[in-house]
C-alpha cells in the first residue's frame, strides 16, 4: 500500500525551500519567495492549503533568487534580480520581499532601481488557492477539486470553494493595485533613479468561506507585529545564556527560536500551550513527539510539559474504535484539523495508533511532578494516568505475556507504532520485515518508567497498595525483559520481540531508550555501551538507528541507518545514567557539530554516512525542520552533561557538571525553578547558583532516579 500509511517519509520539497512556521500556520516557499501548485509548497492554515500559489513577476519576468534568509521562525527575507530583455547580465532592478506567517501572510514587496533613470515597472502577482488536504499536498496526489467563486474587488480578491459540506475562503488584500483580477494583482508603476517603490499585501483565511478568521494586524511604524510580540514574552520567560563556545552557544540559542515557534495553544483551553511536532508536515499536537520535546525542554519551560498532559487528557480515549484505533485510557497519536476523511489516519481528526504515548504520558507525569507545581495540578492529572495503566494491562498487553505490543487494527492505520514509525523500520539482522504483533524494547522501558513514576507518587501520597502494585510489576518486568530481549551471543538488546516472540535480532538504537530509565541491568550496560559507540553505530555525527551490518542498513533511509537527534540525545542521557560518561560527551560534541552545517539548527534526521566519508552531515531529503524533538535536543544534550535536575517536593536541585572542555564556561540566568529564577555558573567541574528559593538545596551528583526513590519508599514502610 503506497502513501501515508505506509511511508511516513514525505515527498521532497525541492531545493532551496523556505519553510516558516508560526504555531500550527505555516509557509513553504522556493528561495525567491514563489509558491507553485505542482509542488508541496503553500500556506497552510489548520491543516489546509489556502495559498497554493503566489508568483510575482516583474515586467513579466520571474525573480531570479539571489539569496532567502530567515529572520525569526515566521519571517524571511527574500531577494532577487529581474532579468534584463537586453542580455546582459547585469540588472539594476533588485527585488525584496519580506513575508511574515501567521494567521495567513503578510508580504512587503519593495522594488529597487539601482539606474540612473526612472524605470517602468508592471509588478504582478498571480494567485491560486486550491484549498488542498494538507495530505494531499505532502503526498502529491490531490484529490478534490473544489467549486470556486472569486470576487475581484478595488484593492482585494476574495477566493470562495466548496466541496460537499466543507467551504473555505481567503481575503487577499492589496490596497493601491492598480488592477485586480479573478486570478492576478497588477501595480503600474515608475521607480525614480536610485529609488524604490513598495507596497504591502496580506491573505488572510475565512470562516466557512465568508468573514476572515481575523485580521492579520499591520504594526505601525516602528511598533512590533504580534508574532514579535508573542516572542519577546517568550524570551521573557525562558532562560538567557552564554557559553564560552559560542557555536553551541548559538545552536542552543535556535533550539530556543524554535521551540518558542512550534508552540500552539489547545483552541478549548487558550492559556494551554502546547508543544507541535514540526514543521512543515506535523504542525499539530502529537503524543509521542509533544510529550517527548516537552520534557526534554524541562529545564526551559515546565508549562510546557504541563500544558501537553493536560490536552492529551482531555481527548484521553473513552471508546473502542477500530478504524481511529481509540481504546478506553489510550493516548493519541495525531490530532488534525480540517482533514479529509479519506486521507487522515483512521478516518478522524483524531488517530490514536501509537504503542509509546500512553507509557510516557504516566512517565512524563512523573517528571513533571518534580518541577514544583501545585499538588493538585498534578493529582487532577493521577485519574488519567491511572487510566492510562489500566490500557497497558487491558489493551496494549494483548496477550497477557507482560509485554506491550502492537498491530494496527486497520489497514488505514500505521503499520509500525512505535517512533520508528516508517513501514520498514522494525526488522531482523537478515533485512526480513518482523511481523506485528511487535512488542518494541524501548516501549518496554517506557513501561517500566510509567510504573516507577506512578508508584513513587502513590508512595508520595500514602498510598502503598498502589506503590507496592505497581513496583511489583516494575520488577517482574525489567526480570522478563533482560531474559528474553537480550541476545547473548550478540552482546545487545533485540529491538523487539515478534509475533512469535522471536527476538528481532537487528542491531538498532532503540536498546539507547532503556539505559535512560533504568530497564537494562548492570551488567550489561557496558556491553550496550560498547556496541552503541562501535564503528557500525557511530557514524561520527551520532549514532546511527541501525548497524551498518545490518541487512536492511541503507545511510539514506527514514528509519534504518539515519542519525536522528532526538534519538541521540536520549541516548546520551542514558549513557550518563550509567557512568558513561565520555561516551556521552562524544555524541553531544558530535552532534553539535552537526548543527553547525545547518545554521545551528538540527534537523529532523540526516543520512548515516560515516563522517570520514562525507566531511558533512548528508542532509535527508525530506527532513522537518524545524522540528520539536530535534530543537529540544541539544537542551537535552547540554542539560545531561550538567547533569541538571530538580526534585521541587524534595528540596533539591542536582547540578554536577561533566560538560567538555571545549564547551568553554556557561553562563545562564533567568532559569524557572520552585517558581523562582535563578542563576548558574560553571567552570569546568564547579558549578554555582544563585537565587535559589526558600528550602531549596543545591547537591552534587545525580538527581535520586525514581527506581531508587521507590525502593527508598519501600525501605521506610518495611522499616
Amino acid at each position: 500500500m503506497a502513501g501515508w500509511n505506509a511511508d511516513t517519509g514525505a515527498g521532497p520539497l525541492g531545493a532551496g525551500t523556505i519553510t516558516l512556521v508560526e504555531g500550527s500556520s505555516f509557509c513553504i516557499s522556493l528561495q525567491n519567495g514563489d509558491i507553485h501548485p505542482e509542488l508541496p509548497h503553500g500556506v497552510f492554515f489548520q491543516d489546509t492549503r489556502i495559498l497554493s500559489r503566489w508568483s510575482l513577476t516583474v515586467n513579466g519576468q520571474v525573480l531570479e533568487p539571489l539569496t532567502a534568509e530567515t529572520k525569526e521562525p515566521y519571517r524571511a527575507l527574500f531577494a532577487g534580480r529581474v532579468a534584463r530583455s537586453d542580455g546582459y547580465a547585469d540588472s539594476p532592478l533588485l527585488v525584496e520581499r519580506l513575508r511574515e506567517v501567521g494567521v495567513g501572510i503578510t508580504e512587503e514587496i519593495t522594488v529597487r532601481n539601482y539606474s540612473l533613470d526612472p524605470v517602468e515597472c508592471v509588478v504582478s502577482l498571480t494567485v491560486e488557492a486550491d484549498f488542498a488536504d494538507l495530505f494531499e499536498v505532502k503526498e502529491a496526489r490531490i484529490q478534490r477539486h473544489w467549486d470556486q467563486t472569486r470576487q475581484p474587488d478595488a484593492g482585494s480578491l476574495t477566493i470562495r470553494g466548496t466541496w460537499q459540506d466543507a467551504r473555505n475562503g481567503i481575503v487577499v488584500n492589496a490596497a493601491g493595485a492598480d488592477h485586480v483580477s479573478a486570478d492576478a494583482l497588477t501595480y503600474s508603476t515608475v521607480v525614480p533613479p536610485h529609488g524604490h517603490w513598495s507596497t504591502v499585501l496580506s491573505v488572510m483565511p475565512t470562516v466557512d468561506g465568508t468573514g476572515p478568521v481575523a485580521p492579520f494586524t499591520h504594526p505601525a511604524p516602528g511598533d512590533l507585529s504580534p508574532r514579535d510580540r508573542r516572542r519577546m514574552e517568550w524570551v521573557a520567560r525562558i532562560p538567557a545564556l552564554q557559553m564560552g563556545n559560542r557555536s553551541i552557544e548559538r545552536t542552543l540559542q535556535r533550539s530556543y527560536d524554535d521551540l518558542g515557534a512550534l508552540r500552539i495553544e489547545d483552541p478549548e483551553h487558550p492559556e494551554r500551550v502546547v508543544v507541535a511536532a514540526g514543521a512543515p508536515w506535523f504542525m499539530t499536537l502529537f503524543g509521542r513527539d509533544s510529550l517527548w520535546a516537552s520534557e526534554m525542554a524541562l529545564p526551559v519551560d515546565p508549562s510546557l510539559a504541563l500544558g501537553t498532559l493536560q490536552t492529551l487528557a482531555d481527548r484521553q480515549g473513552r471508546l473502542v474504535d477500530p478504524m481511529s484505533e481509540e481504546e478506553p485510557g489510550k493516548i493519541l497519536h495525531e490530532v488534525r484539523l480540517g482533514v479529509s476523511s479519506g486521507l487522515s489516519l483512521g478516518g478522524k481528526p483524531e488517530y490514536y495508533g501509537s504503542v509509546d504515548a500512553t507509557p510516557l504520558f504516566v512517565s512524563v507525569l512523573g517528571a513533571v511532578s518534580r518541577w514544583g507545581f501545585a499538588k493538585e495540578t498534578i493529582a487532577a492529572l493521577l485519574p488519567n494516568a491511572d487510566r492510562a495503566l489500566d490500557w497497558i494491562r487491558d489493551y496494549g498487553d494483548r496477550d497477557g505475556d507482560g509485554f506491550v505490543e502492537y498491530e494496527r487494527l486497520n489497514d488505514q492505520g500505521l503499520i509500525n507504532q512505535g517512533w520508528k514509525d516508517s513501514w520498514d523500520g522494525i526488522n531482523f539482522a537478515d533485512g526480513t520485515l518482523a511481523e506485528p504483533p511487535i512488542a518494541l524494547c524501548e516501549v518496554q522501558a517506557y513501561v517500566y518508567s510509567a510504573y516507577m513514576a506512578r508508584a513513587w507518587m502513590a508512595y508520595d501520597a500514602g498510598d502503598t497498595a498502589v506503590g507496592d502494585e505497581l513496583t511489583d510489576r516494575a520488577a517482574e518486568l525489567k526480570k522478563r525483559f533482560n531474559e528474553q530481549f537480550w541476545l547473548p551471543d550478540r552482546g545487545y538488546y533485540a529491538i523487539a520481540l515478534d509475533k512469535d516472540k522471536r527476538p528481532v535480532d537487528a542491531c538498532a538504537s532503540n536498546m539507547g531508550h532503556c539505559l535512560w530509565f533504568g530497564l537494562v541491568d548492570e551488567d550489561k550496560a557496558p556491553l550496550v555501551a560498547e556496541k552503541l559507540m562501535s564503528p557500525q553505530m557511530f557514524s561520527g555525527w551520532g549514532v546511527r538507528t541501525l548497524a551498518t551490518d545490518m541487512g536492511a542498513y541503507n545511510p539514506a533511509s527514514y528509519h534504518n541507518g539515519s542519525v536522528w537527534p532526538h534519538d541521540n540525545a536520549i541516548i546520551a542521557a542514558g549513557l550518563v545514567r550509567y557512568g558513561f560518561v565520555k561516551e556521552a560527551q562524544r555524541i553531544a560534541t558530535a552532534l553539535l557539530a552537526a548543527a553547525e552545517y545547518s545554521d545551528g539548527r538540527l534537523p529532523e534526521l540526516f543520512c548515516g554516512f560515516d563522517r570520514e566519508r562525507f566531511t558533512q552531515p548528508v542532509p535527508y531529503p525530506t527532513a522537518c525542520s524545524p522540528q520539536a524533538w530535534a530543537a529540544t535536543a541539544p537542551i537535552l544534550l547540554v542539560t545531561s552533561l550538567m547533569r541538571y535536575d530538580a526534585h521541587v517536593s524534595r528540596g533539591g536541585l542536582w547540578l554536577d557538571p561533566v560538560l567538555p572542555e571545549a564547551y568553554g564556561n556557561l553562563h545562564i540566568t533567568n532559569a524557572p525553578m520552585a517558581g523562582g529564577r535563578i542563576t548558574i555558573d560553571i567552570s569546568g567541574s564547579t558549578a554555582s547558583v544563585q537565587g535559589l528559593p526558600e528550602g531549596m538545596a543545591l547537591h552534587r551528583g545525580h538527581r535520586p532516579w525514581m527506581t531508587e526513590l521507590v525502593e527508598q519508599a519501600k525501605l521506610r514502610k518495611e522499616g
